[in-house]
C-alpha cells in the first residue's frame, strides 16, 4: 500500500495540533489576531467600564463589546510572556527567563513575591525544581478582609506558608494540561485543587479565574489568578448540614434521599435555596410539594446542575441542564449572577470537594412539580383558568387526577370572558381530556375522551397539530399530574353528522333540499372525513333564476355541482397556509387559501369556518362554486391550432427568407405544411 506523501502527513499533523488547542489558547489566539495591527505579540483585551476586570476577547464578545451585559472598552497589551522594547512597535521581546520568585515580580504578583519572602518560601521557588504556582494578583490580596489577612501575616511561618504552598503544584502544568473537572494535588498536604476549563476559554482554579497564564520560569510556570484560594474539605452535603440558612433544604434533601448523591464524587452545581426562599412560597404549595416524594425530588433535582459552574466562568447567558432533565438559563448582569433572567443568587462560589454551591433566595419550582392551575396561571392561558374557576372546575386543575387541559390562549378572550352558564360549563368540561398526554405522541385520527363525555379527534397537518377546530399554539407544559396544551381558540366539539348540522342551521335549508333532491343524503350521514364548503341560502339566491331552476331540475348536474363542494378529507382552518389543494368528490381540485386571517375557497372568502361535525367539517360560503368544466373557457385555455402555429412560424421567417436565399427552401416547406393542415387558404 502506498504511503501518503510527507507534506500531506505534516499538514495533517499540524491540523490535528491546531484542533487540539484548548479553549483558553483559542481565545488567546483570537486576542492576538485582534491586536496584531499594533505590532507583534499584542493582545486585544476587553475591560469592563468602571472596574479593573479584564478579559481576553472571543469573537462574540468582540462584536458585542459587552461582558455580562455591561459595556467594555478595548485596550491593547503585551500578550503573556512578552514585553515592550523602547522605540519598537508592539511587544517584540520575550520576558527574561528567570526563577519563579523573580517572575512573580514581573507578571503583576508582587504581593505574592513579598509574602513568599516573609514566609521563607523564597529559597524553594528560587532554587532547582519544577513547580507551578497559581499566584494571586496584587488586587486579590488587597480584596481579602482585614481579619483574614491579619491571621495570615501574623503567623507567616505556618499559616501564610501553608496558604502559599496550597497555591503550588510540584510539577510544571500549562493551560493545555488544565483539563475541565480535574484536580491537582497541591504542595500543602496533597490537598486537591479543582480545575475547570470552560468552552468560553475561562479557566478557574478553585473558582478563581486565571488572568495571565503560562509565564515560564527556569524552575516552573506562573499563572496569575484573581483570588486567594482556600482549602476545600467539605462535600456539598456537608455544606448543607453545617449552614444554618439551609435548614429547610437540609430537611428536604433528607426526605428525598438525595444525601448520598450530594456526598458522592462528581462535579455538580447546587443552587441551594435558603430558608428565606422556601418561606416565599405559599404554605399550601410548599406543604403539597414537601408531602409528595416525587414532586420533592423533581424540585431538588431542578436545583442541581450536571456540571460545576463557577461564577467567574459566566460572562454571557448559558443554558445549563439540571439533574431533573430540564434547563436553566444561567447568566450575569454586571457583578450579579442571574437565573432565568432574575438576580436571585445571594452568595456564590462556595466550593465543595464535589462541586460548587450558590445560595439562591427564590425557589425554582419545575413544571413537573406544579399543578395544572399553577402551570396555567404562569402561562398565556391565565384567563382560561379564571373561566374554569368561575365554572367550579378548579378541583380538576389542582388535584391528583391525570388529565390534559386544552386551554385557549388569552388572546381568545380579548373582548372579555364569556358568561358562565350550564352550557359553558359543559363546554369547558370538554376542554379537559382524560389522561395525561404529550403532544409529541398524538397521531392523526386519534380519539380523545373528555370529562364531558365527548370524543375529540386529533388532526396532524404539515404546519399544525389540531384537536377538532383548535390547534396547539405553544409547547405543552407537563405538570405533576396534568399536562397543559395552549390552544389557539375555543373548541367546538361535534354534535352530529354533516347532514345533522346542516339541517339544524336555517342558513342551509336550500342546500339541504338540494342534497336530498340529488340523492346525496346518505353519503353525508355515513361515517367519514368530509370537508364541506356549504353554500348558504344567500348563495343560491345570488344565482340567476333561470340557471338556478335549470340546476335544480337536473338531478345529475345538481349532484355533480354538490360533489364539487365536498372533499374526502378533513381540513380545519388552522391547517390552511398560503395554498392547500383538495380533490373534490366530483374529481376537480379545490384551492383553499388564507388571506388576512380569512379562509378562501377558489379565491372566494368563506362566511364561517370550522363548523365541526362527527364525520367532517363545514365551511359556510356565500357563493355556489363552479367546477372547471362548467365555467366558460378563457382564451388562454383554448387548444392551439396547428395551422395557426405554423403560420406564426412562417410569418416570422418570411422577411428573413427574402433577405437570405438559403432560407427560401425552409419557407417554402412551411407554406406547404400550412396547406396540408388547413386545406389551403
Amino acid at each position: 500500500m502506498a504511503q501518503p506523501p510527507l507534506p500531506l502527513l505534516l499538514a495533517l499533523a499540524l491540523g490535528f495540533a491546531a484542533a487540539a488547542k484548548s479553549p483558553y489558547q483559542q481565545v488567546l489566539q483570537h486576542s492576538r489576531l485582534r491586536g496584531r495591527q499594533h505590532g507583534p505579540n499584542v493582545c486585544a483585551v476587553q475591560k469592563l467600564i468602571g472596574t479593573n476586570r479584564k478579559y481576553f476577547t472571543n469573537c462574540k464578545q468582540w462584536y458585542q463589546r459587552k461582558i455580562c451585559g455591561k459595556s467594555t472598552v478595548i485596550s491593547y497589551e503585551c500578550c503573556p510572556g512578552y514585553e515592550k522594547v523602547p522605540g519598537e512597535k508592539g511587544c517584540p521581546a520575550a520576558l527574561p527567563l528567570s526563577n519563579i520568585y523573580e517572575t512573580l515580580g514581573v507578571v503583576g504578583s508582587a504581593t505574592t513575591q513579598l509574602y513568599s519572602d516573609r514566609s521563607n518560601l523564597r529559597p524553594e521557588i528560587e532554587g532547582p525544581g519544577s513547580f507551578t504556582i497559581f499566584a494571586p494578583s496584587n488586587e486579590a490580596w488587597a480584596s481579602l478582609s482585614a481579619e483574614t489577612l491579619d491571621s495570615l501575616v501574623s503567623n507567616v511561618n505556618i499559616e501564610l506558608l501553608n496558604a502559599l504552598r496550597y497555591h503550588m503544584v510540584n510539577k510544571r502544568v500549562l493551560t493545555d494540561d488544565l483539563k475541565h473537572g480535574t484536580t491537582l494535588n497541591s504542595m500543602y498536604q496533597d490537598l486537591p485543587i479543582q480545575i475547570h476549563h470552560y468552552p468560553n476559554g475561562i479557566v478557574t482554579v478553585n473558582c478563581a479565574r486565571l488572568l495571565k497564564a503560562d509565564h515560564h520560569a527556569t524552575n516552573g510556570v506562573v499563572h496569575v489568578i484573581d483570588k486567594v484560594i482556600a482549602t476545600t474539605t467539605n462535600s456539598i452535603q456537608q455544606i448543607i448540614e453545617t449552614e444554618e440558612s439551609l435548614e429547610t433544604l437540609r430537611a428536604a434533601v433528607a426526605a428525598s434521599d438525595l444525601n448520598s448523591l450530594l456526598e458522592s464524587e462528581g462535579q455538580y452545581t447546587l443552587l441551594a435555596p435558603t430558608n428565606e426562599a422556601f418561606e416565599k412560597i405559599p404554605r399550601e404549595t410548599l406543604n403539597r410539594i414537601l408531602g409528595d416524594p416525587e414532586a420533592l425530588r423533581d424540585l431538588l433535582n431542578h436545583h442541581i446542575l450536571k456540571s460545576a459552574m463557577c461564577a467567574e466562568a459566566i460572562i454571557a447567558g448559558l443554558t445549563m441542564e439540571t439533574l431533573e432533565g430540564t434547563t436553566l438559563d444561567v447568566g450575569c448582569s454586571g457583578e450579579e449572577l442571574t437565573l432565568n433572567g432574575k438576580p436571585i443568587i445571594a452568595n456564590k462560589d462556595i466550593l465543595a470537594t464535589n462541586g460548587v454551591v450558590h445560595f439562591v433566595n427564590e425557589l425554582l419550582i419545575p413544571d413537573s412539580a406544579k399543578t395544572l392551575f399553577e402551570l396555567a396561571q404562569e402561562s398565556e392561558v391565565s384567563k382560561s383558568t379564571d373561566l374554569f374557576r368561575q365554572a367550579g372546575l378548579s378541583s380538576h386543575l389542582t388535584g391528583s387526577e391525570k388529565v390534559t387541559l386544552l386551554a385557549p390562549v388569552n388572546d381568545v378572550f380579548k373582548d372579555g370572558l364569556p358568561t358562565v352558564d350550564s352550557n359553558m360549563k359543559n363546554l369547558l368540561l370538554n376542554h379537559i381530556v382524560r389522561d395525561q398526554l404529550s403532544s409529541k405522541y398524538l397521531y392523526h385520527g386519534q380519539k380523545l375522551q373528555t370529562l364531558g363525555d365527548k370524543e375529540l379527534r386529533v388532526f396532524v397537518y404539515r404546519n399544525n397539530l389540531c384537536i377538532e377546530n383548535a390547534c396547539i399554539a405553544a409547547h405543552d407544559k407537563r405538570g405533576r399530574f396534568g399536562t397543559l396544551f395552549s390552544m389557539d381558540k375555543m373548541l367546538t366539539p361535534p354534535s352530529g353528522s354533516v347532514m345533522d348540522v346542516l339541517k339544524a342551521d336555517h342558513r342551509f335549508s336550500t342546500l339541504v333540499a338540494a342534497i336530498q333532491s340529488a340523492g346525496l343524503t346518505e353519503n353525508l350521514n355515513r361515517p367519514g372525513t368530509f370537508t364541506v364548503f356549504a353554500p348558504t341560502n344567500e348563495a343560491f339566491r345570488a344565482m340567476p333564476q333561470g340557471e338556478l331552476n335549470k340546476l335544480m331540475g337536473n338531478a345529475k348536474e345538481l349532484a355533480n355541482i354538490l360533489k364539487f363542494h365536498v372533499a374526502d378529507e378533513i381540513l380545519v382552518s388552522g391547517a390552511v397556509g398560503a395554498l392547500v389543494r383538495l380533490k373534490s368528490m366530483q374529481g376537480d381540485k379545490l384551492e383553499v387559501s388564507m388571506k388576512n386571517n380569512i379562509v378562501h375557497i377558489n379565491k372566494e372568502p368563506v362566511a364561517e369556518s370550522d363548523i365541526m361535525a362527527t364525520n367532517g367539517v363545514i365551511y359556510a360560503v356565500n357563493s355556489v362554486l363552479q367546477p372547471q368544466a362548467s365555467r366558460p373557457q378563457e382564451r388562454g385555455d383554448e387548444p392551439a391550432d396547428p395551422a395557426l402555429e405554423i403560420f406564426k412560424q412562417a410569418s416570422a421567417l418570411s422577411k428573413v427568407s427574402q433577405r437570405n436565399p438559403r432560407l427560401a427552401p425552409v419557407y417554402s416547406r412551411l407554406l406547404a405544411r400550412m396547406k396540408e393542415n388547413s386545406g389551403g387558404f
